[in-house]
C-alpha cells in the first residue's frame, strides 16, 4: 500500500539541479587545474580558483545531504543519492589536494606528461557533466551513459601509463641529481592521476544507477 501511494506523488526534481551544478563546478575547477599545469607565474592565481570551485562544490553537496533528510520522495534511492554526491565531491577534493601540493612546493613548472594528465582530467570533466543530465530520464540515456563509462575507463588507463611513464622519466632524469625534484614531482604525478580515478568512481556510481533502476 505504501508503495503504491508513495508512486502516485511528485519525486523531488531538484537533486537533479544538484547534480548537474555540482558537475558544472567540477568542470571549471578541472580546466583551472589544467591552467595550473601551464605554469608561470599565474601558478598561484589559478590554484586559488580551484579552491573557490571545491568551496562552492562543498556547498552543493551540504545541501543534497540537506535535501535527502528532508524529501519524502527521491528520485533514487536515498543510498544513491548520497553516493553519487560523495564520488562528485571526491573529484573536485582531488583537485584541491593537487593545487595544495602545487602552492606547498612552491612548484612553477611542470612535465609535459602532467599536462597531458590534465588533458585528460578535462576531458573526464566534460563527459561527467554530459552524463548527469542523462540521469533525469535514464531509460533514454542508457546507451548514451554506457558510451561515456567506457571512455571514461579508457581515460583511467591512459592516465595510469602517463603517471608511469612520467615518474620514470624522473626517476631517470632530474631524479637522478635531485632526489626532491622526485618526490615532489611525483607526488603531483599522482595527485593527477588520483583525480581521474575519482572520476571514474562517479562513472561507475552512474553505472551501477542504471543497471538498478533499468
Amino acid at each position: 500500500m505504501l508503495a503504491w501511494f508513495q508512486a502516485l506523488l511528485p519525486r523531488e526534481e531538484r537533486f537533479f539541479d544538484f547534480f548537474e551544478a555540482h558537475a558544472a563546478a567540477l568542470k571549471c575547477g578541472a580546466g583551472a587545474l589544467r591552467s595550473v599545469l601551464d605554469g608561470g607565474d599565474d601558478v598561484p592565481a589559478h590554484c586559488a580558483e580551484v579552491v573557490r570551485h571545491e568551496a562552492a562544490a562543498d556547498e552543493i553537496a551540504r545541501q543534497v545531504q540537506l535535501a535527502v533528510r528532508r524529501t519524502f520522495i527521491t528520485p533514487f534511492d536515498r543510498s544513491d543519492i548520497r553516493d553519487l554526491a560523495g564520488a562528485l565531491d571526491d573529484a573536485i577534493d582531488q583537485m584541491h589536494r593537487t593545487a595544495k601540493t602545487v602552492l606547498l612546493f612552491d612548484q612553477r613548472e611542470f612535465e609535459p606528461d602532467m599536462r597531458a594528465l590534465g588533458d585528460l582530467i578535462l576531458r573526464a570533466a566534460d563527459l561527467t557533466q554530459e552524463a548527469i543530465p542523462l540521469l533525469r530520464n535514464l531509460r533514454a540515456g542508457a546507451a548514451r551513459l554506457n558510451a561515456i563509462a567506457e571512455e571514461i575507463t579508457a581515460i583511467e588507463e591512459e592516465s595510469d601509463r602517463l603517471c608511469d611513464e612520467g615518474r620514470r622519466a624522473l626517476y631517470l632524469g632530474a631524479g637522478r641529481t635531485d632526489p626532491t625534484v622526485f618526490l615532489v614531482r611525483g607526488e603531483i604525478y599522482q595527485n593527477l592521476e588520483k583525480v581521474v580515478d575519482r572520476f571514474e568512481d562517479v562513472s561507475n556510481q552512474i553505472s551501477g544507477m542504471l543497471i538498478e533502476h533499468l
